[in-house]
C-alpha cells in the first residue's frame, strides 16, 4: 500500500485461481490451525494445491515436493499481492487462520463475486481487502488475463490494461481498518475517553457495583 501523489493505492501482481466455492480447508487445511500464533502461515496457503506431499506444521516449503502447475509456484505469482476468483470465496467453517495465510503469503486484496460472510469480516481484522465485483466483471477480467493491476483506496476503483476501470463498494469504517492497520482492539480504544467518560459516570451512579474493588 502506497502513496501516489494523493491516493492511497495498492498496486501489484495479480494471481487468478479460477474456482468457485473455494472454502477455508482449501485455503488453510486444519492440521495447521493447531499453533497458537497468528503469523508464520505462508507455507501452508492452499497446501494441497502448492504441494505433491502431505505436509504437517512445522515442515516448511523448502522442504515439500511443489507442484510447479499451480499459479503461486509459478513466476512472477510467486510475488502475488492480489488474487482474482471466483463466487463465494472463504465459505465454509469460521477458521481466521485462512486470512492469516493469505496475508503472511503477501496477498493484500482478493477479488471475487462474493464471499463467506466470516471470512469476508475476518479479512478487514488482518489487513487482507475483500472486493466484490459482480460476476460479468469477474469474467471480464479473467478473459483479459490481467497480471498486473492498481486498485485506489480514496476512489474506490479497480484498474488494469491502462484504460479498464471498476468501481467497488466498501463501508467507510471496514476501509479504515485497512488504510490505518487497525484490528479490533484498535477500533475500541479509538473511544478510550468515551468508554473512560462511562466508567466514571457509572461509578457514581452505581457505586455498589465497584464495592469489592
Amino acid at each position: 500500500m502506497k502513496m501516489i501523489g494523493n491516493e492511497i493505492q495498492i498496486k501489484g501482481i495479480v494471481a487468478s485461481i479460477d474456482r468457485d466455492n473455494i472454502d477455508t480447508d482449501q485455503i488453510i487445511p486444519t492440521e495447521y490451525l493447531k499453533s497458537i500464533k497468528k503469523f508464520g502461515f505462508e507455507d501452508y496457503l492452499f497446501d494441497g494445491w502448492r504441494y505433491l506431499d502431505e505436509g504437517k506444521l512445522g515442515i516448511s516449503k523448502s522442504q515439500r515436493k511443489i507442484n510447479q502447475d499451480f499459479v503461486l509456484n509459478q513466476e512472477p505469482f510467486t510475488q502475488a499481492n492480489i488474487l482474482l476468483t471466483r463466487d463465494n470465496f472463504g465459505c465454509g467453517s469460521s477458521r481466521e487462520h485462512a486470512v492469516w495465510a493469505l496475508r503472511d503469503f503477501g496477498i493484500r486484496v482478493v477479488i471475487a463475486s462474493s464471499f463467506g460472510d466470516i471470512f469476508y469480516n475476518n479479512c478487514f481484522k488482518n489487513g487482507v481487502l475483500p472486493i466484490r465485483l459482480s460476476k460479468d466483471q469477474i469474467e471480464s477480467i479473467f478473459c483479459a488475463e490481467v497480471k498486473e493491476m492498481s486498485i485506489s483506496l480514496d476512489s474506490r476503483t479497480i484498474e488494469f490494461n491502462d484504460t479498464e476501470q471498476y468501481a467497488f463498494d466498501v463501508e467507510d469504517n471496514l476501509l479504515e481498518r485497512i488504510v490505518l492497520g487497525l484490528d479490533d482492539v484498535d477500533m475500541t480504544l479509538k473511544y478510550a475517553e468515551d468508554i473512560k467518560l462511562f466508567e466514571n459516570k457509572r461509578r457514581k451512579e452505581k457505586p455498589w457495583i465497584y464495592a469489592d474493588e
